[in-house]
């Protein structure tokens, strides 16, 4: 079996001296496992930071053992971002959520393209609203949506709150009114709002543990 597709390297673990086993997320084959030979040599290794975008050819004797990737470096994303600490955590939390929560194998063309879409904008000055807004489209493409304009537009206040699993959780103004917003304070409440909708919806119903770089960024607006 063998294929040929363009993604975004999620992780890798080191396989023996000279190799390692990358995780990528792929335009046509959605999130894809093989080996690297050769991928931790000092020639090779820079092309595998967490992030970057690469060109895999995929190959395996069986289509559902595992098998390996020959790669190529299509664009490195986080060195650009090396001289600012808070869009590497950001591109680092997202990379990780989707890690944890993309089922393997399976496609989606539209959290794909939204992904890439967002590491786009993280150039912009609004990087961070961008992210906010790409978590909530994450969410809804995973299967949770709710209409939080409905209630806003009906009542026309700010004082709308959704119930998940029993508790209620405040909708931020900058998520209601769709808006940026420069304030610190608007990012925290909309950072901790989209991580309740993961908490309550995917993390705690699978027993799995939010990644260590979306806690991090969201200390940097405490």
């Amino acid at each position: 079996m063998q294929w040929t597709d363009q993604g975004y390297l999620l992780s890798k673990t080191n396989f023996d001296e000279n190799s390692i086993i990358i995780e990528t997320f792929t335009l046509e084959h959605g999130k894809f496992t093989g080996i690297v030979y050769g991928g931790a040599s000092r020639k090779n290794k820079k092309n595998f930071q967490i992030g970057n975008k690469l060109s895999l050819n995929w190959k395996s004797k069986n289509q559902n053992k595992s098998g390996y990737f020959s790669t190529e470096l299509i664009k490195p994303i986080i060195p650009s971002y090396f001289h600012d600490k808070k869009r590497c955590i950001c591109i680092l939390s997202a990379v990780s959520i989707l890690k944890i929560l993309l089922p393997e194998r399976q496609v989606n063309e539209k959290i794909y393209n939204s992904f890439e879409l967002m590491i786009d904008k993280i150039k912009s000055k609004n990087w961070i609203q961008f992210y906010i807004f790409w978590e909530l489209s994450l969410i809804k493409e995973l299967g949770y949506e709710i209409d939080f304009l409905k209630d806003y537009q009906k009542k026309n206040n700010l004082n709308i709150y959704i119930k998940i699993n029993e508790k209620d959780f405040k909708v931020p103004e900058m998520i209601l009114k769709r808006k940026m917003h420069k304030d610190e304070k608007n990012v925290k409440e909309a950072l901790a709002f989209n991580k309740n909708l993961l908490l309550e919806n995917f993390i705690f119903p699978n027993k799995i543990k939010l990644p260590l770089f979306r806690k991090i960024l969201e200390m940097y607006y405490s």
